[in-house]
């Protein structure tokens, strides 16, 4: 016992509890160790581990506590009163959720507990930094006893430096990891998909040297497509350091004195490029030298930009044939491995789509340095979904929080178009200052990308109407309409009439009813593949005679986990919108799909 309140009284205040640091871009290529495997884990449902009875939070009192689980005390007295036991505990897969791998916790919302043991020799000279991919929905985070920090937003990335605290052997690694679904989150307590719990992405150890290259952006210049611009960042950086820019393949070599605010910005001549595209996505050989250090990526060079109703790509048209898909696996998990996003991947190449809209949060990102290599476009989005607190500042400060995070690891593809702030919003004042907040804050941060948001419209008298205050702020007019499933007649689609107050390009960001794979029967009776058969087909027709259509993306590629959808022997816990079954089996709305796709220029 004694060996912690020692080390908590000598530790300095600011490592007790840290904060969490923006989390180190390009992970892949550096020098890392993986902790994923089997942790074992601890589920508390009444969160004995992080509050004494009187509900006193035990990491507040800053004195070693026997019953707080991140102490992962063992006792050498048998008199001595402790009531868990990790090494004594189950063990579960990680990354992964703990819905699909437990059939236990398949509902479960709440507090799991999971520790990791493991050895780590760090060298004199050397830093090391912990990142976890993404922990749904709210993580606490302690090493060896001592509190990391937290973290808050269930699918973006985020790092806590560990050098002063790593041993050679013997470290715990211990995560209190939170679902529950709350008011005042990002999302809320309204969805339609899976909460899925746990640590759903990879945790890695990254080592670096005192001073590293931390942070880079790198693409064409917003004005000037001939131009290659951006900045690096040096983490810890000397007086008069230099960092080099080479990509080989267009001979180019960059060098330049870093600022005093640790920061080079740089603009060269990127003449010769060949432009990315879905037909022939080129990526460069980009390397980023400094300090006797080499940091490489793969990067795309390509404009985007819109004109009128029109979509540009590298100053092109370009028509957006596109699929939405959730990030889940074939056994009906989160998805988090390269197989997974590899399996999405191919069934939206195969139907024929150059673009892909990822809902309704951020996707791992292998799916996005999948789609940089298979040339399929992307939307990103964060999860400002149906109804949140748009009048609370902590609401907000989650949600810009979770675009920088998003934007940050991003990006660098350029398979990324578009960042979309929201999905289905209802109209409100509030609603309307929080989203345009937020594109504030997209344009600042990454001013070459396109900006949407999933809107609503309005009918009336066989009009459909867009003219939700939004669209004078982004740059695409995309929004969702279920003709057909939702309400309206599909025998009238044709007659069906469009208007947008805003002359930009609109895109059908979602369209779709449900049918059970197998399924048969009449196409005018719901849950069969015929009646989603004969509703895209309908859809379709309609489709095709909206003004300024730019894209569409219909929903969605495959059956997923909702605890909304109920109905026995048709949905069982299955949103059925899905073009292919949750089996991977193909419905007969996805030939629809791919036949139009096939045939649109």
């Amino acid at each position: 016992m004694k060996k912690f309140i020692l080390l908590l009284a000598f530790l300095p205040a600011n490592l007790a509890f840290s904060q969490e640091i923006p989390s180190l871009q390009n992970i892949g290529n550096r020098k890392t160790s993986s902790l994923n495997g089997k942790w074992n884990y601890i589920v508390d449902l009444y969160e004995t581990g992080y509050y004494n009875f009187h509900l006193d939070q035990y990491d507040r009192k800053m004195d070693f506590q026997m019953g707080a689980y991140y102490f992962n005390y063992h006792s050498p007295n048998k008199q001595d009163l402790v009531e868990y036991d990790f090494d004594k505990s189950p063990v579960m897969n990680i990354p992964g959720d703990w819905n699909s791998q437990t059939k236990d916790l398949f509902y479960y919302e709440g507090t799991v507990w999971f520790k990791r043991s493991f050895d780590y020799s760090l060298k004199a000279g050397k830093r090391l930094f912990l990142n976890f991919g993404a922990v749904n929905y709210k993580a606490d985070v302690y090493l060896n006893g001592i509190k990391l920090g937290a973290h808050t937003g269930g699918f973006t990335s985020f790092s806590f430096e560990v050098s002063a605290i790593i041993k050679n052997k013997n470290n715990f690694l211990v995560v209190k990891v939170d679902n529950k679904r709350q008011k005042d989150a990002v999302p809320s307590t309204n969805t339609d998909w899976w909460n899925y719990g746990g640590i759903t992405r990879d945790i890695t150890l990254i080592e670096t040297e005192e001073a590293f290259i931390e942070d880079y952006s790198i693409q064409l210049g917003k004005q000037d497509s001939t131009k290659i611009n951006g900045y690096i960042r040096v983490n810890n950086a000397r007086p008069q350091d230099s960092v080099m820019i080479r990509i080989p393949e267009l001979n180019i070599s960059y060098k330049s004195i870093i600022a005093a605010d640790s920061l080079v910005n740089f603009e060269f001549s990127g003449r010769n490029i060949k432009y990315w595209t879905p037909g022939s996505p080129k990526l460069y050989r980009v390397l980023l030298q400094y300090n006797n250090q080499t940091l490489e990526d793969e990067v795309g060079f390509r404009t985007i930009a819109t004109d009128g109703g029109k979509i540009l790509l590298n100053g092109r048209l370009v028509f957006l044939k596109g699929i939405c898909m959730h990030e889940e696996n074939a056994k009906g998990g989160r998805g988090n491995s390269k197989e997974d996003a590899l399996r999405l991947l191919s069934w939206a190449k195969e139907l024929g789509c150059n673009y892909v809209r990822l809902a309704h949060y951020p996707h791992n990102e292998n799916i996005i340095r999948l789609a940089d290599k298979m040339g399929l476009l992307v939307w990103e989005e964060i999860p400002v979904y149906w109804t949140i607190d748009f009048k609370n500042p902590a609401t907000y400060r989650n949600a810009e929080t979770q675009l920088k995070d998003m934007i940050a690891r991003d990006k660098n593809r350029a398979a990324v178009i578009i960042w979309s702030m929201a999905n289905e919003t209802p109209l409100s004042a509030e609603r309307t200052k929080f989203i345009t907040d937020l594109i504030s804050v997209a344009r600042e941060k990454d001013p070459t990308r396109l900006i949407s948001a999933a809107l609503l419209s309005e009918s009336k008298d066989g009009i459909h109407t867009i003219n939700d205050p939004l669209g004078a702020y982004i740059d695409l007019v995309a929004f969702n309409q279920y003709l057909g499933w939702y309400g309206g007649n599909l025998e009238d689609a044709e007659k069906i009439k469009w208007s947008s107050i805003y002359n930009k390009p609109l895109i059908v960001s979602e369209f779709g009813g449900d049918a059970r794979q197998g399924l048969h029967g009449s196409k005018y009776d719901r849950w069969n593949e015929e009646f989603q058969e004969y509703l895209y087909i309908q859809n379709l027709k309609m489709i095709d005679k909206i003004p300024n259509l730019a894209g569409l993306s219909p929903w969605i590629l495959v059956d997923f986990r909702s605890p909304r959808r109920l109905l026995p022997g048709i949905q069982d816990g299955y949103n059925r919108k899905g073009l292919i079954s949750n089996e991977g089996k193909k419905k007969k709305a996805f030939w629809i799909m791919k036949k139009y796709y096939q045939n649109k220029p």
